[in-house]
């Protein structure tokens, strides 16, 4: 039996399988207190494992969080917006109560893993996995792995030009004002137009929010060098705006790279997320997996 867990800022995402990967059981619970979320979590898990052992746990978290198993605070949360959330040992409560190894990354290193696993990225080396929501956030895989390094990947955190005649907002990010989470974010887009982005439907809200991406993503290619990249999230599903950010991306990178990827297959480069909302939840099966 292997657990996965889904944790993101507003919800919990739980399930377990069979070592065949068939689902033994799955719930949702609203994130509340750490200290709530781990009894929901773990009698959720405890429930389905009766009598099975339980091999290992994989958890796929919002951040930041320490992701080196070598390090003190491999699992437990850096200073986070989220209340009550910060310096808490997350894995550190899972294996105590679970007795089992638990493995953790941030969810969208999770959400890349299984995209090269199972989804849009599969046969590949390396994927760029870039989630477009409430916030922004991004994780990467280097040779069937996903990237560590001092910390974790920031994707949302880069900087981008900000040309502020064009645009004189300030930016929502309340570390950094105007990064690409603080300007192509939904919060963001919340902020400057003083509405929700599924409520805007002026061509100019996404020709700004697409030249905005198109830089970011331009950063992420420049770095990473993804064989494939990918992206996701409720405001990057908004209809005709991938199309613009793949008009946009080649445009900002002005020729410099010579890959057909990046020109007549830009379609085939940059793509949706094929496995949707479930990504993040079936990577934590696969980092469960590799903990066993």
């Amino acid at each position: 039996m292997y657990a996965a867990i889904e944790l993101g800022g507003t919800k919990v995402l739980c399930r377990a399988v069979a070592g065949d990967g068939a689902l033994v059981g799955e719930r949702r619970f609203a994130t509340t207190t750490p200290e709530g979320a781990i009894d929901e979590v773990c009698g959720a898990i405890e429930s389905w494992c009766a009598g099975d052992p339980l091999r290992a746990v994989g958890v796929a978290s919002f951040g930041p969080i320490g992701v080196d198993p070598a390090a003190p605070g491999f699992g437990r949360f850096l200073e986070t917006p989220k209340p009550g959330w910060s310096r808490f040992d997350l894995r550190g409560a899972l294996a105590a109560r679970l007795a089992a190894p638990v493995a953790v990354d941030t969810d969208v290193n999770a959400a890349a893993l299984a995209e090269l696993e199972l989804g849009a990225a599969r046969g590949l080396d390396s994927a760029a996995y870039v989630t477009v929501g409430t916030g922004i956030g991004g994780g990467a895989i280097a040779n069937g792995r996903p990237l560590h390094g001092l910390v974790h990947s920031e994707l949302g955190h880069v900087r981008v030009p900000h040309d502020r005649q064009r645009d004189p907002f300030p930016g929502s990010c309340p570390f950094h004002g105007d990064c690409l989470e603080g300007l192509a974010s939904g919060e963001a887009l919340r902020q400057r137009w003083g509405a929700p982005g599924e409520e805007l439907d002026r061509p100019e809200v996404w020709e700004l929010e697409a030249d905005y991406l198109a830089l970011g993503l331009a950063n992420v290619v420049l770095t990473l060098s993804p064989e494939r990249l990918i992206v996701g999230g409720g405001v990057a599903g908004t209809p005709g705006l991938l199309a613009l950010v793949r008009e946009r991306l080649p445009q900002v990178l002005a020729g410099y790279l010579d890959a057909p990827q990046l020109h007549e297959g830009i379609d085939d480069y940059l793509v949706p997320p094929a496995l949707g909302p479930r990504a993040g939840v079936l990577g934590a099966i696969e980092l469960a997996r590799g903990a066993a």
